[in-house]
């Protein structure tokens, strides 16, 4: 059985009994094996300070983002010679090209080219070297074969990696990576991170500007994030009997198994011990190169897991997200599991999202959306104004909250009882609600000091607790938490470095906005009371999900982009082309460009579900009905219906109207061929149905092969 264990983990065999799984044994440790082991793999902090000092170089020196003008070769030594002793020897420059986001599947969602760390010598003998501070600070590329949106072409296709010294590096394998951005030879960003360290910038500069009205000092103001990044592990040899998972991310048909989550049965119970292993050395990998996954549970679909972070500046948190993604989908597969991040591969079910949490904090330790500390550096009216601040950028820029959410992956899951609606409101809770209404009519402060009840059960062993007097609502998409705001519509596959730019840049209009009328004369206080004044509609802290709110939504007027198309040419209007345009975060040439990835992305996405569609269609599902001897008239027709969609979306002439045309072929045309198949299954016999099952898909508890165990 050890041998049997061992040829599981390395070759993903199956066992000989039809239907057992082979996957791998659970790990005899704790993914922890030592603590000294965390950040083993990171270059930075005392790991980095023994390699410079080597070099001749400070202790923190990396922290002063100056080193890439002053000290590049030596840094680049050090990095060669902690590659060496790790046992690295190639490097790469690894960047976030332009949607790099669900249509970049799982592993595929960075950009990077491994070069190998060696030189040939005079002798003609090959020498580990080759990595000086040119190669460290700057890589060249073919920036047209990267979405680009027309800013890139065959003739003029110059693109630039440039190291970003604010992510560190980092070694997994024998590779060092390089956190880069990727901009064109004009300097257009042709990737995720470089608007939003613009942003970044722009929210420092503006927030630090508005703290000084409100006298509080601060040199920057820089977005803490923390990702709640939910995903299925669904058995490997099941998803190989399913095209669409492998090639779409999500089933575009399966009959509901007799099981779902209808028994709440799911959520936070024990987890499956096979997919426990793989979470252990998925946290194992992540904890040496300093990502700290802290929380790891099962979500309410089965078979649907979750990892939760700590909080951390946004750029680190969203490249440590992105190379968690990476690590699930490779570990998984060592495992025999298939990770999915697909917002809905599964109809019937939960899907996944991945829950932005953001707040604000300054460099002397100050977070502006904890009551307590800013109330502590500025007094009782500061909170107040960073609050209406936030409440108007919200009500004036709800339609790029909701493009920045419009994943085609979303499509099947905002507003399905899952995740909030694509109706752009805040919850504010009804203390902080109170308080700020108190601020807006009266025009004066009050200390705020958070309610709380104490519950007591009545069971002498069990001390009485105090709980906050503000229950949870999951139904908003931009609820305020206490201390943070948390974006809850973000899709699970989404890069959320658009979702953070937006937020910086939203904000930091809004405290510019709000120091200009300051510095023009007006008192903080009233500034901040006509704004709560004029945008207080936005505020909702009722229930998300009823039928009343859409209703109540449209006498107010708030933002409501129910189509992902229409949100995404949202990017692009002339609101929003002035506000990032002022800002310094994307010019409207870079605008114009990633709404067209934007659409051409949705697009390509539909039209490789419908094509993948009528592969399944004609080559499993009408065989297996034909073999059943049961009448495919209702298939037929369905699926040339999904062909003629297909056609319209490749006679469309811009992106936009083929974006239009492949959401009615996805949502309506697709739905109803769904529907016909779906039919068809559920009287086909199972040994003529040639498709995995949502039963074989989705209960690993039930299906992961009883013999495997001693």
């Amino acid at each position: 059985m050890a041998l049997l264990r061992q040829v599981a983990r390395t070759t993903g065999s199956r066992v000989a009994k039809a239907g057992a799984l082979r996957l791998a044994a659970p790990l005899s440790r704790g993914f922890m094996s030592s603590i000294d082991d965390y950040g083993s793999h990171v270059f930075k902090g005392a790991v980095a300070d023994s390699y410079l000092a080597k070099q001749g170089l400070p202790a923190g020196l990396l922290e002063d983002h100056t080193w890439t003008a002053t000290s590049s070769d030596k840094v680049a030594a050090a990095v060669m010679e902690w590659a060496q002793d790790k046992g690295a020897t190639v490097y790469t420059h690894w960047f976030q090209p332009i949607g790099s986001t669900e249509v970049r599947l799982g592993m595929s969602m960075t950009g990077q080219v491994h070069n190998a760390m060696f030189a040939f010598g005079k002798d003609g003998k090959a020498t580990f070297g080759e990595f000086e501070g040119k190669n460290l600070l700057k890589g060249e590329t073919d920036g047209s074969s990267f979405p680009n949106g027309g800013m890139r072409a065959t003739h003029t296709a110059g693109g630039y990696t440039i190291l970003d010294p604010t992510s560190h590096i980092f070694l997994r394998g024998d590779t060092v990576y390089i956190p880069t951005v990727f901009v064109s030879f004009y300097g257009d960003a042709l990737d995720e991170k470089t608007p939003l360290l613009r942003a970044m910038n722009a929210v420092s500069r503006e927030g630090t500007r508005l703290l000084k009205h409100l006298g509080i000092e601060a040199n920057s103001l820089l977005p803490n994030i923390g990702l709640e990044q939910e995903f299925f592990l669904v058995p490997r040899d099941a998803f190989y009997k399913r095209p669409d998972l492998q090639l779409c991310g999500r089933t575009i048909m399966g009959k509901n198994a007799p099981r779902g989550q209808e028994m709440c049965d799911h959520y936070m119970a024990p987890p499956n011990q096979l997919a426990l292993a793989c979470m252990q050395e998925i946290q194992h990998e992540c904890f040496m190169m300093g990502i700290p996954l802290k929380t790891r549970h099962r979500e309410v679909a089965p078979n649907q897991y979750e990892f939760a972070p700590l909080f951390g500046i946004a750029t680190t948190q969203i490249d440590q997200n992105l190379m968690v993604m990476q690590v699930a989908q490779e570990v998984a597969a060592r495992h025999n599991f298939a990770c999915l991040f697909q917002e809905k591969p599964f109809n019937g079910v939960n899907g996944s999202g991945k829950h932005n949490n953001f707040s604000l904090g300054t460099d002397t330790g100050v977070n502006v959306l904890n009551v307590g500390q800013i109330a502590k550096a500025g007094g009782d009216a500061a909170f107040p104004v960073i609050m209406a601040a936030i409440v108007k950028a919200v009500d004036l820029h709800g339609d790029l909250m909701r493009m920045a959410i419009a994943s085609p992956g979303n499509d099947f899951r905002l507003g399905a009882m899952e995740a909030p609606p694509a109706i752009v409101s805040t919850y504010l809770g009804d203390d902080v609600t109170t308080l700020l209404d108190n601020f807006r009519k009266s025009k004066t402060t009050t200390t705020y000091v958070p309610n709380t009840n104490t519950v007591d059960l009545g069971v002498p062993s069990i001390t009485p607790f105090t709980v906050p007097a503000e229950d949870r609502n999951r139904t908003s998409p931009f609820p305020y938490g206490g201390h943070r705001f948390e974006f809850r519509a973000v899709g699970s596959s989404q890069n959320v470095s658009m979702v953070n730019t937006v937020l910086c840049s939203i904000f930091a209009e809004q405290f510019a906005a709000f120091s200009d009328a300051i510095e023009a004369g007006a008192k903080p206080i009233d500034v901040a009371a006509a704004a709560l004044d004029e945008h207080w509609k936005v505020i909702f802290n009722g229930d998300g999900y009823s039928a009343e709110w859409p209703v109540e939504a449209g006498k107010r007027g708030v933002w409501r982009i129910d189509s992902g198309v229409e949100a995404m040419a949202a990017l692009s209007s002339p609101k929003n082309v002035a506000l990032f345009d002022k800002l310094g975060v994307l010019s409207e040439k870079e605008l114009v460009a990633r709404t067209a990835v934007m659409h051409e992305h949705y697009a390509g996405t539909v039209e490789l579900e419908a094509m993948t569609m009528v592969d399944m269609v004609k080559q499993h599902v009408l065989p297996s009905i034909a073999k059943a001897g049961q009448a495919s008239a209702d298939v037929t027709k369905t699926l040339a219906d999904v062909e003629a969609g297909i056609a319209s979306v490749h006679a469309a002439d811009t992106e936009y109207a083929k974006a239009t045309a492949a959401r009615v072929l996805r949502l309506e045309t697709m739905e109803a061929c769904r529907a016909a198949c779906d039919k068809a299954e559920e009287t086909v016999p199972a040994e003529l149905w040639t498709l995995a099952t949502y039963k074989e898909l989705l209960f690993l508890d039930a299906n992961q092969g009883g013999d495997f165990y001693e």
